[in-house]
């Protein structure tokens, strides 16, 4: 690690952390927060995802069902509209609408071999966002003079990496720059998300394995054809499981740096009280 102890962290002219865990457990809570205070830089994964790697796929596809309507379609060939996502830290809908849902698509859906296509752009595109990393931790100093340095990751980090691979090549290099801090939710948590997640469903990135297996027992159990799955249906029904594959990789990768937990999270309200709770997790580990 980076940081060898708590003073150590405390001491340090530049702090340097990458935050993971579930969505919802205050990743980006903390991130906000410390780019508020005006000496951290907030370096957001899935924005850099929506506007570097998947900017192109985000607006083509809106310009493909553009191009269905003869009155849209008349103006873009004569350019004289333009089409584009308007993503922000606070508005990351069109990376999920772009990932969309498998099922039958008079409810929304799409093929599953389409689904299964942007998925792999997704996942590319959230390693190359990872390994950006260091880029930007130059850029926030040397450009903006920042001195301290937040990467908010997206919730799918763990579907990556190998956590007990001590040479996992994408562990090694975010642990070489930044102090790796888990965020650990509780049972109470992982059920509020469900709930959470049960009365808004969203789109999210599955590791491909689990994808093929998830599709294969909800095609066996509910009697349907891919054509007739319910795209609503299916995510919810997926996600509880996605939780529960996450969770031992999420604690694998908790040897790469500290722990906190969700409730400690919550609490933190200042750039001097996230550092405390920082000095904490490093204590905690000695």
């Amino acid at each position: 690690m980076i940081y060898q102890s708590a003073q150590d962290w405390l001491d340090a002219p530049r702090k340097r952390v990458l935050v993971y865990g579930m969505s919802g457990l205050g990743k980006t809570h903390l991130s906000n927060m410390l780019r508020d205070s005006g000496a951290w830089f907030h370096y957001s994964i899935d924005y850099r995802i929506g506007t570097r790697y998947m900017g192109e796929f985000i607006a083509d596809n809106a310009k493909a069902h553009a191009m269905k309507v003869p009155f849209l379609r008349d103006l873009l060939m004569t350019d004289s509209i333009y089409i584009g996502s308007n993503i922000s830290f606070h508005n990351l809908a069109p990376v999920s609408a772009y990932l969309g849902k498998p099922g039958d698509p008079d409810k929304g859906g799409m093929p599953i071999a389409e689904f299964r296509r942007r998925q792999e752009q997704f996942r590319h595109a959230e390693i190359s966002a990872l390994r950006d990393t260091p880029y930007f931790i130059e850029r926030a100093e040397a450009l903006y003079r920042y001195p301290h340095f937040i990467c908010d990751t997206g919730g799918s980090i763990c579907e990556w990496v190998d956590g007990d691979n001590p040479d996992d090549p994408l562990l090694k290099e975010l642990s070489r720059h930044c102090l790796m801090i888990y965020i650990e939710g509780t049972e109470a948590h992982t059920a509020e998300l469900i709930r959470r997640f049960d009365r808004a469903p969203k789109p999210m990135c599955y590791q491909p394995e689990f994808l093929q297996q998830a599709w294969a027992d909800y095609l066996r159990e509910n009697n349907c054809k891919e054509d007739k799955v319910d795209p609503d249906d299916f995510i919810r029904w997926a996600y509880a499981r996605a939780l529960a594959h996450r969770a031992p990789r999420y604690r694998a990768m908790q040897k790469w740096g500290v722990t906190v937990s969700a409730d400690e999270v919550a609490h933190v309200s200042s750039a001097p009280e996230f550092e405390a709770l920082v000095a904490r997790a490093l204590d905690r580990r000695d």
